[in-house]
């Protein structure tokens, strides 16, 4: 590894040290369950902070937790005030700095700067932008939500131009890796665990006469100890016939001579991935994580050394955190989230006085027509769904009142655990970056889409370095 990407891991090295040190400062503000509380858990130690959160008005909130950059303009000053009563000094610039903003680009990193600025979706010239037509375009994005489609455009124009084939990573019906076929000319084999799924991408894939293969298999089955490292597996045919030999759901069809591609593959799956691939030494990855709560294990499994020594116990509940921001919602999807939260908490009030138990009560999901029932109407078939004797505490809109004024109060828990949401992100994402280049590898962390498109719009582009 080269003095110039030395430099590029110590800068990573060095902002995870200093996102771990603000988290665990702060834990007390983010790491709290909302429904579980019926005050502040917090106020006594930043009283400032107290104050200035119920100061604000309820039809400021969903605005303020749209925007971070607000969000922090609106409460760091008396989180200042309350650090500077207690002699303490966090660094509060963390909570708007993005990787990208500060990262130190080399040279001869594993990529130029340009390729992870922000670029333009607008693709008019396929010829000398090597993207699709407007006619092959109109087939390619059918049937893909709009924002999806910018997400996937957008992914496929920031790789780099390796030459090498492919594997799609929890490929779904395989648009991105079709997409990487099409414009890239490169041998795309796609992975993906529901047969309906591979058997509709294939014939999209043999229509167009692509070359792009799926693989039907279980990420989870398989195995780091089988990694397909034969350097005789150069080919997507050899690879798809390599695994149909053995049993496809222990062999890994990673390979070295490869580049690794996963958008918004979920917590566990993008995990397994990069897992995998440093096993089979595979050349290249580009990675945009989501979903970082879902994991089989009740706390998180961090990667890297630095995260390891963290002393940060991590639940799915704290793995939600970065999740929690509403760019996309429109008006109507807030005002019916807003109900069922209030709907749940007048009942969580209500159980909790029928069972004589002061703990929350986990409902199951609740299907969006239910809300258009009555309050009365849920709390019945949350009862039974739970097997709540209501007994005679049956004035159902005084429990309602009583949840929307615990949703006062939890809005503004959320509000202020939000300010770290991005920090913890990062610390996420940068946990994956020292990972890799503990594997050797070349790391770059940018933004492939604006936030607008996808909050989840952080990617991870990593490649082997030569000894």
């Amino acid at each position: 590894m080269n003095q110039d990407n030395l430099q590029q891991q110590l800068t990573y090295s060095q902002q995870f040290s200093e996102l771990n040190q603000l988290l665990e400062q702060s834990a007390a503000l983010w790491q709290v369950r909302a429904f579980e509380v019926n005050a502040l858990p917090w106020a006594q130690d930043f009283p400032q902070l107290a104050e200035a959160v119920w100061a604000l008005a309820d039809d400021e909130l969903d605005g303020l937790d749209a925007e971070q950059s607000l969000l922090v303009k609106a409460l760091s000053p008396a989180l200042s005030q309350d650090l500077r009563a207690f002699g303490q000094d966090w660094d509060l610039s963390l909570l708007t700095a993005s990787i990208a903003e500060r990262t130190v680009f080399n040279n001869k990193t594993v990529t130029d700067k340009a390729d992870v600025a922000e670029p333009s979706l607008a693709d008019n010239t396929a010829a000398q932008q090597g993207g699709l037509s407007f006619d092959d375009e109109a087939h390619f994005s059918a049937h893909i939500k709009g924002r999806k489609w910018q997400q996937i455009t957008a992914f496929v124009q920031h790789l780099p131009q390796l030459n090498l084939p492919v594997l799609e990573w929890c490929a779904g019906k395989g648009h991105l890796g079709r997409l990487i076929a099409k414009t890239r000319g490169a041998e795309v084999v796609s992975l993906e665990w529901q047969a309906p799924l591979c058997e509709a991408g294939q014939a999209f894939a043999d229509k167009w006469q692509l070359s792009q293969t799926f693989i039907c298999a279980d990420a989870f089955a398989i195995g780091a100890e089988h990694a397909a490292t034969n350097t005789s597996i150069t080919t997507v045919e050899a690879l798809v016939k390599h695994a149909s030999k053995a049993n496809p759901l222990i062999t890994n069809p990673l390979t070295e001579s490869q580049q690794a591609v996963a958008l918004h593959a979920c917590g566990d799956l993008h995990v397994r991935l990069l897992m995998l691939a440093a096993e089979a030494g595979t050349q290249a990855l580009a990675i945009s994580p989501c979903c970082y709560h879902l994991i089989q294990a009740s706390h998180y499994q961090p990667l890297s050394t630095l995260a390891q020594q963290s002393s940060l116990k991590l639940s799915r509940h704290d793995l939600q955190l970065p999740l929690q921001q509403s760019v996309i919602a429109n008006p109507k999807q807030q005002a019916l989230r807003h109900q069922e939260i209030a709907w749940r908490l007048g009942f969580d009030a209500l159980q909790r006085q029928c069972r004589q138990i002061d703990a929350y009560l986990p409902l199951p999901s609740l299907k969006q027509s239910q809300l258009s029932g009555s309050f009365t109407d849920f709390c019945l078939w949350a009862a039974e769904t739970k097997a709540v004797n209501l007994a005679k505490n049956r004035d159902f809109e005084a429990w309602l009142e009583i949840g929307r004024q615990r949703q006062q109060l939890t809005r503004r828990i959320d509000l202020v655990a939000h300010l770290f949401r991005t920090v913890l992100e990062q610390w996420l994402i940068l946990d994956r970056a020292c990972f890799l280049q503990e594997q050797g590898y070349g790391v770059c962390v940018g933004e492939f889409c604006a936030n607008s498109v996808t909050p989840r719009n952080s990617l991870i582009l990593a490649q082997k370095m030569s000894v």
